[in-house]
């Protein structure tokens, strides 16, 4: 072939493997062996989105009204649903017309949060182990990731005791994830309250993740950051309906909070993108205005199966913890092993897919990552699996 050569961009050269794509190419070359995967690897539902959604999108898609561009701040009657689905959940008051912004998913709004707020060589705190697009987002906006490492000794939460003065005062973002991704631990609200202090004090915007709120167990619902006085003044929170109503293939969110922050996104938005296709959004008031039966009965799903997992890991002399929310389980390695042996070792010898520990980042060293998202019974096959093959 000829031509001249083509060379990509450092941002892109310097990029770690995304995640979840080098899992996906290990579990297709163990399916073309032959082998039946299980896969416990990705944090997708595997169940279908509630009929209603399903439906109101099917008739709002026959609509001529939802094909031409949507508006990049979204659907104002979308922007009310999230703002009365926030009052009825957290008790919390939005203005849907200035504190609330629809998004393309969540992880599309944390991607480009950076490009609106960080200068090339600011400072940006972000948790590790983490979600990759933390880190990711900032490289894009050549910014620089500070490590806040969650440790079993700080109860996997962002010790800002630990962050040095000089950083915090440079800092211009904050990147914080309740319930966690990968860990599941929750943050209080004194925690958030202790946010709210740290960022006020160093004029730092905090940008929370939420997307996995709704995946609670023991009847316990976690806190929303924006419960927090003060905080719609120091930053956002992003949320999606991905994992609350198994909408994930369909990618829309949205981010609340301060205002000003939500214009300099939703600037950069309207830049980037064209909007969320106005009859899934349609879809999304549907999802935002079903009663709690729905949520209640994906919940009872997930914890039976956590309820089968955890007890049959630790069954097997395996160190984990039932998780309080999210749908991951965090569980310690066997001594004589790393994140990444170990990850090889299930998918060789058993067909179990799991995520490395420090794909998330240096401090999830020693930890893989499992989800609940296939059927109890697939989960009680992983178990005994495992026991056959040892470790």
């Amino acid at each position: 072939m000829s031509g001249f050569p083509i060379e990509v961009a450092t941002r892109i050269k310097t990029l770690p493997p995304y995640l979840f794509a080098a899992i996906d190419t290990m579990k297709q070359a163990a399916i073309a062996r032959g082998v039946d995967i299980i896969n416990l690897g990705i944090g997708d539902p595997d169940l279908p989105t509630p009929t209603p959604i399903v439906e109101s999108l099917g008739k709002a898609a026959k609509d001529p009204k939802h094909h031409q561009y949507p508006s990049y701040e979204g659907m104002l009657s979308f922007r009310k649903a999230v703002a009365d689905w926030y009052k009825r959940r957290f008790n919390v008051t939005l203005d849907p017309a200035n504190e609330v912004l629809t998004l393309i998913g969540s992880k599309e709004g944390i991607g480009h949060i950076p490009l609106a707020f960080v200068n090339p060589g600011d400072i940006v705190l972000v948790p590790s182990p983490g979600y990759p697009v933390y880190p990711v987002g900032t490289s894009f906006a050549g910014g620089v990731s500070h490590l806040m490492p969650l440790t079993k000794q700080n109860g996997f939460l962002p010790d800002l005791t630990a962050i040095p003065r000089d950083v915090a005062k440079k800092a211009k973002l904050m990147f914080l994830n309740s319930p966690n991704n990968p860990t599941s631990v929750i943050m209080s609200k004194d925690y958030f309250k202790r946010v709210v202090d740290f960022a006020q004090e160093n004029q730092i915007i905090v940008c929370h993740d939420a997307a996995y709120s709704e995946i609670f167990y023991d009847g316990k619902p976690p806190a929303s950051f924006m419960e927090i006085d003060g905080a719609k003044d120091v930053g956002i929170e992003f949320h999606s309906l991905s994992k609350t109503y198994n909408m994930t293939g369909w990618r829309i969110g949205f981010a609340v909070g301060h205002r000003q922050v939500l214009a300099g996104l939703g600037k950069v938005k309207s830049n980037l993108d064209s909007g969320c296709f106005q009859a899934i959004q349609e879809a999304g008031i549907t999802a935002l205005n079903l009663d709690d039966s729905v949520t209640d009965g994906l919940r009872k799903i997930y914890q039976e199966r956590r309820d089968t997992l955890v007890p049959g890991l630790k069954q097997l002399g395996l160190e984990v913890d039932p998780p309080p929310a999210a749908f991951y389980i965090w569980v310690t390695v066997p001594k004589g092993y790393t994140s990444a042996s170990f990850t090889a070792h299930l998918l060789e010898k058993t067909g179990i897919v799991t995520t490395p520990g420090n794909g998330f980042g240096a401090p999830g060293e020693g930890y893989i990552r499992m989800t609940v998202c296939t059927s109890k019974e697939r989960l009680a096959e992983a178990v005994e699996r495992i026991r056959k093959a040892g470790f």
